[in-house]
């Protein structure tokens, strides 16, 4: 994921005393404001809260295709390409697919709920504060941390990735060497190679749709008997050993259980929003080209998540010996990945390798870029008071240094599989990271209700914003719903006879705990104030800013010929 502008953050309970100003009714249905003349961050009064406030230092300099890029490479990692086999082998094909497609429905929601107000608003880390501007600052505060701890619990997660993805080649280099020599990497170019990110996230998430884009058109040829074996299987596995697989039970519950794991597995590969909401404080013309980054979240849902799962299905039998040696035994080999397994038995030399490198470049830079956003989560943090005041220390060159080094402490839960099996440490951050997602899709959603009820409250009309949802609120209702009771669905397994494991309970349930502890203990300590519809500030100097920047706004020509011929394309 690209640079996502969340390093310098305004105060999200900033309250401006509008200086002297004259009434004036706005484009926006006759909602009354005063006219800023003279804005400042004032102190409330007792029955709200001081906070410490910076200025956002980002420029607006990223172009349609980057805004694009950075939602397709925030969404498409190791997942998608490895641990989908871990739901293939739970469910099978069919639940596979049908879980994937039901999960797209509610990322699809909370994308409709984040895209009216982060049009309305484009501001860096918006969903963050959004949550402490339009419910509560503390809720805002847990929100931040949260996402914090969701980047950087994907590192673990990438560099264990890239561990079995290696020991498909060799066994030469033991597991703790390779967590090393990643974990190594990744400080080095965080700490003093920040500059080449620009241009190189845009092409390696190029690279990342040109991978899966290939998979599914390998899976169209192979299976109408493009393939060695001139083998014209089809939907053959849909049929033997069937569409849907049992699960701890037999019959109708075990099959249930079977769909409800891929719906978990889901919940986890998906995701869309948050990556697309992050880039707008730094989107060139962000009022039209973000409704039109969060309508291509639906066209990726449908052609590499659903596609994908589908593919998934049609290549490998949910009872492959080479599958289920490597998620329940932990071996390593070929079925790192679904799309290995499928080349391995198909006689198809070569590809696998190709697969392999492209997948295994992936994963490195998913882990890398974690790195990057988690550490830039915590110095936003750090410079809102929200963090200690050491972790706003830069190097000469503008790197959080403390903060990157904080991410790479927590990276060293990686060396965690020198002592258990890959497989159980990937499923360890599967559930951790799943839980932080599901919280933060709950959030957005949530933040999303208390928005509109603000609007309605105090007269502003949706339907003349620069972007009006549809379906509201039901829409956010509907996502709000799914997404928080799954949080608690997640980790379900260790409640069954037999099932239950210590590690598995903690990583699927800490953040369902830490949450609520950061809400609470922020609250009490620094007293905040759950905001009434009221008392929301819907109209700040940011808007006027964004505003007076759109009608004032002209695009910039591009560079060369080519340049203006992919910005065309993701225009």
């Amino acid at each position: 994921m690209a640079s996502s502008g969340i390093d310098v953050p305004h105060s999200a309970m900033a309250q401006y005393e509008i200086g002297a100003g004259e009434k004036e009714t706005d484009s926006y249905g006759g909602y009354n404001e005063k006219l800023h003349e003279e804005a400042r961050i004032g102190a409330r009064d007792s029955d709200a809260v001081s906070v410490q406030t910076t200025y956002d230092s980002t420029h607006r300099q990223l172009r349609p295709r980057h805004i694009q890029l950075i939602g397709i490479g925030g969404t498409i990692g190791t997942a998608l390409y490895v641990q989908i086999g871990h739901g293939l082998l739970n469910g099978g094909p069919a639940s596979l697919f049908l879980a994937f497609t039901i999960w797209c429905t509610f990322i699809l929601a909370v994308t409709n709920c984040m895209s009216e107000m982060v049009t309305y608003l484009p501001i860096s880390s918006p969903f963050i504060r959004f949550a402490g501007r339009y419910v509560d600052e503390a809720f805002g505060v847990a929100a931040g941390y949260n996402f914090f701890i969701f980047e950087a619990a994907l590192v673990p997660f990438e560099i264990v990735a890239c561990n079995v993805i290696i020991h498909y080649w060799s066994d030469a280099v033991p597991a703790g060497g390779i967590i090393a020599i990643v974990i190594v990497l990744y400080g080095i170019i965080n700490v003093f190679a920040v500059k080449w990110y620009g241009e190189s996230e845009f092409w390696l998430a190029m690279g990342k749709v040109l991978l899966i884009v290939g998979l599914i058109i390998f899976t169209f040829i192979t299976m109408v008997g493009g393939n060695p074996l001139h083998d014209r299987f089809g939907f053959r596995y849909w049929n033997t050993p069937g569409a849907f697989a049992e699960l701890y039970k037999t019959g109708n519950l075990g099959r249930f259980l079977g769909f409800l794991q891929c719906l978990i597995q889901a919940s986890f590969t998906i995701a869309g929003p948050d990556y697309v909401s992050m880039a707008a404080g730094e989107a060139e013309n962000p009022r039209k080209v973000m409704p039109k980054a969060f309508n291509g979240v639906f066209y990726r849902l449908t052609a590499f998540f659903v596609l994908g799962s589908l593919a998934v299905g049609i290549l490998v039998p949910f009872d492959d010996a080479e599958l289920k040696a490597a998620f329940k035994n932990g071996l390593p080999g070929a079925a790192a990945s679904p799309y290995v397994v499928a080349m391995d038995r198909l006689k198809i030399r070569i590809l696998p390798d190709i697969v392999n490198s492209m997948v295994l470049a992936s994963a490195f830079s998913a882990g890398n870029s974690y790195v990057y956003c988690a550490s830039r989560s915590l110095f936003g943090l750090a410079l809102e008071g929200k963090a200690p005041k050491i972790l706003t220390k830069c190097t000469k060159s503008g790197v959080p240094i403390y903060c990157v080094a904080v991410v790479l402490a927590i990276a060293l839960l990686s060396f965690l599989q020198v002592s258990n099996n890959a497989a159980v440490v990937l499923n360890w951050f599967v559930s951790l990271v799943t839980a932080s997602q599901l919280i933060n899709f709950s959030v957005m959603a949530f933040t999303f209700i208390c928005w509109k009820r603000a609007c309605d409250a105090q007269g502003l009309d949706r339907t003349k914003l620069p972007h009006t949802s549809f379906w509201q609120p039901f829409s956010a209702y509907y996502a709000l719903t799914g997404c928080f009771i799954m949080t608690f669905v997640g980790g379900y397994t260790v409640f069954l006879e037999g099932q239950w494991d210590v590690p598995t309970f903690l990583f699927s349930y800490l953040m369902i705990f830490v949450f609520p502890v950061i809400f609470v203990g922020w609250k009490v300590l620094k007293k905040t104030k759950w905001l009434k519809p009221h008392e929301v500030i819907l109209r700040t100097a940011e808007v006027d800013a964004i505003d007076e920047y759109t009608r004032n706004y002209v695009e910039r020509v591009p560079r060369t010929r080519w340049h203006a011929y992919v910005d065309k394309i993701f225009s």
